[in-house]
């Protein structure tokens, strides 16, 4: 027995020693196990107690058990001390200045395309104009028939079409959106019809197969080309924000009638001439006209009662002249690089 009570003392030092010196918390259980576990020294003496005389037994029965006291107090104030210096450490590493100011996130931006559409409504309703939207998948009826270009007519050739099942296609522009709004509202009408279109084309510096267009249509008693010559040039103002130089030509479009091409100057090179405007130092912009008396009956009005003028304008073509790009395809790349910079 006096062996037993020189065990308890050499064990008490052992323990305390390697619990101090515990680096973490799993070393630190490890160490609990050895001593307070199931399988422990400490553990085998309290069960050995039942051989001994009750002296002997209440003895060193009352030393175990303050030494297993003991050891539970020093594992619970050493894992207190651990778990203190693991709080610290992370607070150290993760601490944040509130008081520093903070970092812009990264944040994305609108597409040139979609800048120049929004921009485009802005102008036009500051105008009068309402923003109207149609179908990007047609029928040949508002497409084709109820614009003057009934079938196998040569006309049609001037839209590479794409077709598609039971009678219908993919809108080469956005004028059928004229036909069906004329047809719910009675005029007088002032509204613009931007939205994307699609032709079957070969692709170069100025022409694209998917691209998008913006439809004018101004619909009275007394609408005059003067009045589309006016609006057209307050607008070209607007959103170039300096005077441009435009000028009318003679044009052919079956729904309107006389019929017109509007060009301005090239501000990519000033008139000079380079790949966007084919070097004529003039970029095609706009096609318009006076609404044919033949539309007008399509859509279910009197043309000896109402008279207006429509228009079709290329917003890629736009935007080519806003930022100075020579290359429409580069709207479509989705090169990072290029779209960054708007």
């Amino acid at each position: 027995m006096k062996m037993a009570k020189i065990d308890l003392k050499a064990l008490k030092n052992r323990a305390e020693n390697e619990i101090e010196t515990a680096k973490d918390l799993k070393e630190l259980n490890k160490i609990f196990k050895k001593y307070l576990g199931k399988k422990s020294q400490l553990t085998e003496v309290l069960r050995s107690l039942e051989k001994l005389p009750k002296a002997k037994k209440v003895k060193i029965g009352q030393e175990a058990n303050q030494l297993k006291n003991f050891l539970k107090i020093k594992f619970a104030e050493i894992a207190q001390e651990i778990k203190e210096k693991v709080r610290k450490e992370v607070e150290e590493k993760e601490w944040i200045d509130i008081t520093a100011p903070g970092k812009k996130p990264a944040l994305g931006h609108l597409h040139p395309l979609t800048q120049v559409k929004r921009k485009t409504e802005e102008i036009f309703q500051a105008m009068g104009f309402s923003v109207v939207e149609g179908p990007e998948v047609e029928t040949e009826w508002y497409n084709f028939d109820a614009l003057n270009i009934p079938k196998d007519h040569p006309a049609r050739d001037l839209w590479d079409t794409f077709y598609l099942k039971n009678g219908l296609l993919l809108r080469t522009h956005t004028t059928p959106v004229d036909i069906r709004n004329m047809e719910k509202n009675q005029p007088p009408l002032r509204i613009i019809i931007p939205g994307r279109i699609f032709r079957h084309e070969a692709t170069d510096a100025s022409h694209e197969t998917n691209f998008y267009q913006v439809d004018g249509l101004m619909v009275g008693k007394d609408i005059s080309v003067a009045n589309f010559k006016a609006t057209i040039q307050e607008f070209f103002q607007r959103f170039f924000e300096k005077p441009v130089e435009i000028r009318m030509r003679p044009g052919y479009f079956p729904f309107t009638e006389p019929s017109f091409e509007v060009d301005m100057t090239c501000l990519n090179c000033n008139g000079k001439g380079c790949p966007a405007c084919s070097q004529s130092g003039w970029m095609e912009i706009v096609g318009a006209g006076m609404v044919h008396p033949a539309v007008f009956k399509n859509s279910g009005l009197n043309p000896r009662n109402w008279q207006g003028w429509a228009f079709g304008m290329g917003l890629d073509r736009l935007a080519m002249m806003k930022y100075k790009i020579n290359d429409i395809r580069l709207f479509y790349s989705g090169d990072l690089r290029f779209l960054e910079q708007f």
